[in-house]
C-alpha cells in the first residue's frame, strides 16, 4: 500500500462535484458529489436503479458501454481523472482500487481456476515474484474465508458455490493491496457466518488505511462498518451524513422508508412496504404438498445430504438455513425432482415425486416452481423479458401478452422492460422477473433459493409481500432458503437448520430463531448483524419533530 506523510484519515482518495452520467438521452446519476478519505468506509444506499452501481463504477472509468461522464471536479489518488485515457485507468485498476461486483458469476472467467483469476491480478501489477505467486494465492484465498484453499485453488468457477464464488472474487480484489476498495454489494451471495468473516475482513482494512466505498442494500451490513451514507433515489442524493445520524434519526422521507422496510422477528404479520398494515392471514392446513424422507444425496466420498426429512403443508412457509455448502440447494434439487437421491425418497401431493421416469414427472412440473439465487445464469440470454414470463403459462399467444404484463406489475417492474434482454437489467429486476417467472403457473410448491438476495429493501419489501398475498390467496407452500435470517423470520412458519449436509435443528420460527438449542445455531444468530435502534426510531409515521420530540423525552 502506498505510503502517504498525511495522517490516513485525513488523505482524500476520491473526490468528485456534481458527477453525471447519461446513456443517451437519459441521466441516471445526476449531480453527485461525494469524498472518500483513507481510512474512511463511506455506503451509497438506494433502490435498485437509483444510480448507486454506476456512481461506483463511474469513479473506475467504467460507468458501461455507450454513456457519457462528466463532472464538475474529479480527483482520484491525488490526480485530474477527468484527464485519463484508457491507459491510466487500467493502471489505476487493481493496484490502486480494488472493484467487488455483485455477480460473481459473471465477473469470473469460467475458463480460468481460481488461481489463475487471482495470480492474474498479482502478475499484472507485479505484486510478487513469480516463485512466491502461488502462496499469495492461497493466503489470499483464506483471508477472504475460502475453506481449504488448495482444493479450491485448482476449480473453475461454476464448481463453486455462490458464496465461494463472492469470496474468490474479494481475494481478486484485495490481491493487489490497494488503498480503495469498491464493493458493490460484497456479502450479497454469502451466509451470515461468512459474512461476519468478510466484514471483519473489510473492517480489518479500514482500520489499516484502506478507503472503502460500499453499496449494499443491507442496512444492517451498512450499519456494522459505515461511517457516512449516501442515501441515493432517481440517481440524486437525498441525503447524507454519519452513518449513526443517517440511520437513527432519518430527515427525508425515502430513508425512513427503506428502514421501516428491513424484515424481522418485529414484522412478522406486518406488510413491510406499508409498515403497521397487517399481511392477508395464512392459514396452514394439514394437507402435506411436498415431503422428503431420510435424503442423501452425496458427490464422491462427501454427502452434501445426509439423511435429512422434512415436510411442507399447504399454505406453509419452511425456510432452510445453514452455511453456504451446508446442502441447502442440494435440498432444494432434490424437492424439485432435478436429481435423485442416493437414498430415501420425494412425495408431491402424496404421489412418489423421486425415482419416476422424466416423462411421468413432466405433467407435474408446473405444480413446483424454482426461484433461482442466479436468476441472468437460469435465464436463455437471446431471450426477452416477455418471452421468458410467458414460457411457462401454456397460454395462447393472443393472451400472453395481458398475463405476462400483469405478472411484471405484480413484482414491481414497468411493462416496457418487456421487451429487453436479461443483461440489460439490474440485478435487483433480474430477480424480479424470475419471480414473475415462477409465479406464472400458480404452482402448489414455490422452492424460493435465496429470493431476494438481490433486492434492496424497498424492493425486497414488495416481493415478500407479494409472495404473502400469493400465499394467502392460493394456498402455495414455499420452501424458502435464505442467507438472511432476518428475512427467513419475517416469512416463514417453520425453519430447518442445515449444517454440513444434516439437518441440526428444526422447529418453529420463533422458537429456532430468538431461543436457539443447537450451538451451531446459536453461533449463525450471533453472527446476525444488527441494525439496532435506528430501524425502531425510523418510523415513516414520524416526522422529524416528533421523533426529536420523543428522543427528547428519553
Amino acid at each position: 500500500m502506498t505510503v502517504s506523510a498525511a495522517p490516513p484519515l485525513l488523505r482524500t482518495l476520491v473526490a468528485v462535484e456534481d458527477l453525471r452520467v447519461r446513456f443517451g438521452r437519459a441521466e441516471v446519476v445526476r449531480g453527485v458529489s461525494l469524498a472518500v478519505r483513507a481510512g474512511e468506509c463511506v455506503a451509497v444506499v438506494g433502490e435498485s436503479g437509483s444510480g448507486k452501481s454506476v456512481t461506483a463504477r463511474s469513479l473506475l472509468g467504467l460507468a458501461g458501454p455507450g454513456s457519457t461522464v462528466t463532472a464538475g471536479s474529479f480527483r482520484i489518488g491525488g490526480r485530474d481523472a477527468l484527464r485519463f485515457g484508457q491507459a491510466d485507468w487500467r493502471r489505476l485498476r487493481g493496484r490502486f482500487a480494488g472493484l467487488v461486483l455483485q455477480d460473481a458469476l459473471v465477473s469470473l472467467d469460467p475458463l480460468r481456476t481460481v488461481a489463475a483469476e487471482i495470480a492474474e491480478v498479482l502478475a499484472v501489477h507485479d505484486v510478487v515474484p513469480r516463485a512466491r505467486r502461488r502462496d499469495r494465492v492461497l493466503e489470499l484465498l483464506a483471508s477472504a474465508g475460502v475453506p481449504d484453499p488448495e482444493a479450491r485453488a485448482g476449480q473453475r468457477p461454476h464448481e463453486l458455490s455462490g458464496g465461494l464464488r463472492q469470496r474468490v472474487l474479494i481475494a481478486s480484489a484485495i490481491a493487489a493491496d490497494p488503498e480503495l476498495i469498491i464493493a458493490d454489494e460484497p456479502t450479497t451471495a454469502l451466509d451470515v457466518t461468512v459474512q461476519a468473516q468478510i466484514l471483519r475482513l473489510l473492517a480489518d482494512r479500514k482500520a489499516a488505511g484502506t478507503a472503502l466505498l460500499l453499496i449494499s442494500h443491507d442496512l444492517a451490513v451498512v450499519a456494522s462498518i459505515a461511517d457516512r451514507i449516501l442515501v441515493m433515489k432517481d440517481g440524486r442524493v437525498v441525503e447524507e451524513g454519519p452513518a449513526d445520524e443517517v440511520l437513527s434519526d432519518p430527515r427525508h422521507p425515502y430513508t425512513r422508508t427503506l428502514l421501516a422496510a428491513v424484515p424481522s422477528a418485529a414484522s412478522r404479520g406486518t406488510r413491510l412496504s406499508a409498515p403497521g398494515t397487517p399481511v392477508p392471514p395464512r392459514p396452514v392446513t394439514d394437507v402435506q404438498v411436498l415431503a422428503g424422507t431420510g435424503l442423501t444425496r452425496a458427490y464422491g466420498p462427501r454427502k452434501a445430504v445426509d439423511g435429512v426429512s422434512f415436510s411442507l403443508r399447504e399454505g406453509e412457509t419452511l425456510g432452510v438455513v445453514g452455511e453456504s455448502g451446508s446442502g441447502k440447494t442440494t435440498l432444494a434439487r432434490l424437492a424439485l425432482g432435478l436429481l435423485e437421491p442416493d437414498d430415501g425418497r420425494v412425495t408431491l401431493l402424496g404421489r412418489p415425486w423421486s425415482g419416476m421416469p422424466e416423462r411421468a414427472r413432466r405433467p407435474l412440473r408446473s405444480r413446483v416452481q424454482l426461484v433461482s439465487q442466479d436468476p441472468l445464469g437460469s435465464f436463455d440470454p437471446r431471450h426477452t423479458v416477455g418471452r421468458l414470463v410467458a414460457e411457462p403459462l401454456g397460454l395462447p399467444r393472443g393472451e400472453r401478452r395481458d398475463r405476462v404484463l400483469d405478472l411484471l406489475e405484480r413484482v414491481g417492474l414497468p411493462p416496457e422492460l418487456a421487451a429487453r434482454h436479461p443483461r440489460e437489467l439490474s440485478g435487483g429486476q433480474r430477480q424480479r422477473v424470475a419471480i414473475a417467472r415462477a409465479l406464472g403457473p400458480r404452482p402448489d410448491v414455490l422452492i424460493c433459493d435465496e429470493p431476494v438476495s438481490a433486492l434492496d429493501v424497498s424492493v425486497q419489501a414488495q416481493v415478500l409481500d407479494l409472495l404473502a398475498d400469493l400465499q394467502a390467496e392460493y394456498g402455495t407452500a414455499m420452501l424458502f432458503i435464505s442467507h438472511d435470517l432476518g428475512v427467513v423470520h419475517h416469512v416463514s412458519h417453520r425453519v430447518l437448520v442445515m449444517k454440513d449436509g444434516r439437518a441440526v435443528e428444526e422447529g418453529e420460527a420463533g422458537q429456532v430463531l430468538t431461543r436457539p438449542a443447537h450451538p451451531y445455531t446459536r453461533a449463525l444468530v450471533a453472527a446476525v448483524p444488527k441494525l439496532g435502534s435506528a430501524q425502531r426510531n425510523a418510523s415513516p409515521s414520524k416526522s422529524p419533530e416528533e421523533r426529536h420530540s420523543s428522543m427528547n423525552r428519553k
